[in-house]
């Protein structure tokens, strides 16, 4: 698979240009099961050699397909392959760098955009339109539609996040910041209803933050109007960080699990998990807010920071 994200500007521009037509999306259609030459692809796409024959290179440019001249009974001919069985473009991620060499990547994941879930009773979710899934059936948990969700809520168990690590293989990982608007989850709210929220990473705990309430007491600074004022309304926003020596939380420590413990081994994403511990003393839910709900306007927010070694 072929991953661009929005950093990576001028490789970006090209694979997007090299998308920018049908015939060339054609091409790459065509290259799903086996190579063609070029005069296969113009015969199959009743196109002119010449017209195949500049997509081709435009396609060869942007790395999306690969050329080889073999021989033929006149000279040689141009034989295409493609490089990908997928193109993935990221549109919310950044890298920025500091005068020391440090080096921040940053994503932001819909908190709609969940992998894997379990939750019970009382749960639900809605957009900014309106609720999204019946309540209270955890079943529609797994419909499709959940992406679109902008707050989430549960009473038992959790929800996890893939996020991706588009970041350099020789990338030495210093520390991982996670931060979210959350709070409990109890019947319409609760300002004084505990909840011990846990933080997983790659199915490593790294600490739990013990939620104080429901807050519920005035309106969410992003609520839409139509969200009832007797029910959830905020949360606070929470910052997880790890590095080499412990995790924090809103820079107080809370364990001692290190980035060593999390089993990165240059892997391409990493998983998160939001949830309750089974084993929890305060059992009282989770509410999770994205951009569109609560007093923060973020989702997800992943910030690595890195060093990358210098190649000549």
């Amino acid at each position: 698979m072929l991953e661009v994200g929005i950093h990576e500007a001028d490789k970006l521009v090209q694979v997007a240009h090299a998308l920018s037509t049908r015939s060339r999306v054609d091409i790459l259609r065509l290259l799903n099961t086996r190579s063609m030459n070029v005069i296969e692809l113009a015969e199959a796409l009743q196109l002119p050699v010449s017209t195949v024959a500049n997509n081709v290179k435009v396609l060869e440019a942007a790395k999306l397909i690969n050329t080889e001249l073999l021989p033929a009974v006149r000279g040689a001919m141009k034989v295409c392959s493609r490089n990908y069985d997928d193109i993935l473009i990221s549109l919310n991620s950044s890298v920025r760098s500091t005068k020391d060499g440090m080096k921040f990547y940053e994503v932001e994941m819909p908190i709609g955009h969940y992998s894997d879930c379990e939750v019970h009773p009382t749960c639900g979710m809605a957009t900014h339109e309106g609720m999204l899934v019946r309540e209270d059936e955890p079943a529609s948990f797994y419909h499709p539609k959940h992406v679109g969700a902008q707050i989430i809520w549960f009473r038992k168990g959790y929800v996890e996040y893939l996020l991706p690590l588009e970041i350099p293989l020789n990338a030495s990982i210093q520390s991982i910041e996670f931060s979210m608007e959350m709070c409990s989850e109890a019947p319409n709210y609760d300002n004084d209803w505990p909840s011990d929220i846990s933080i997983w990473i790659n199915g490593v705990e790294i600490g739990m933050w013990t939620s104080p309430g429901d807050f519920g007491d005035r309106r969410g600074v992003l609520n839409p109007s139509w969200w009832l004022d007797w029910t959830t309304q905020y949360g606070l926003l929470k910052t997880w960080r790890i590095d080499h020596d412990r995790t924090t939380l809103d820079m107080q420590k809370v364990s001692d699990v290190t980035i060593d413990d999390l089993h990165l081994n240059q892997r391409p994403s990493l998983r998160l998990r939001v949830g309750v511990d089974s084993e929890a003393v305060h059992k009282g839910g989770v509410n999770l807010f994205g951009k569109q709900f609560g007093d923060y306007e973020q989702d997800i927010v992943m910030r690595v920071a890195y060093t990358q070694e210098e190649t000549e």
